[in-house]
């Protein structure tokens, strides 16, 4: 039997799920009192999802936190799946799979720490930011040029988008 590669794998991929800090941010909140927790975000990385999402992608936020301000970024990009106080995130794989048809053998996973694990090990496309722990990179099919919140998620939607002819299209110059 012949193993894949990660690019062979991309192009049967139809669903993205990513984990939010360590992915789309650095990792780094900042926390004032009585506030939100402030995070940034990579606009290469939101620039990426909105393209994705018109382009007929799948594309579900996973997180354990909470945060009216990432859930309201997320809105604005189009994402229609975010999922926030996720303590067991193969648990919701599970729940997302009974109820909106989730398929794993068409999912990529990104995320970057230990409660990532179980549910990366599930999905057909496991891959993380080059900062990831060295569990989640022992696991991942492909490990990003990219450190979380600086474009890792960029990197593996545009990898994916070229090889299903979705990356240039007209509806690329728009946000």
């Amino acid at each position: 039997m012949t193993t894949k590669t990660y690019k062979e794998l991309l192009s049967g991929i139809s669903t993205f799920m990513f984990d939010v800090d360590g992915v789309f941010t650095t990792g780094h909140v900042l926390l004032h009192p009585g506030l939100d927790p402030v995070r940034t975000f990579f606009t290469r990385d939101a620039y990426a999802v909105q393209h994705a999402l018109k382009e007929g992608l799948r594309i579900i936020i996973v997180t354990g936190g909470v945060s009216d301000g990432v859930a309201e970024s997320f809105a604005r990009l189009g994402v229609k799946e975010f999922h926030h106080s996720v303590a067991d995130k193969s648990m919701l794989m599970d729940r997302l799979a009974a109820s909106s048809g989730l398929d794993v053998s068409k999912t990529a996973y990104m995320g970057d720490d230990i409660p990532d694990l179980r549910v990366m090990q599930r999905v057909a496309l496991p891959c993380c930011p080059a900062d990831a722990a060295e569990e989640v990179k022992a696991i991942s099919r492909y490990v990003s040029r990219a450190a979380g919140g600086a474009g890792c998620v960029r990197d593996v939607l545009e990898q994916a988008m070229k090889v299903q002819d979705k990356w240039l299209t007209e509806q690329a110059h728009t946000w």
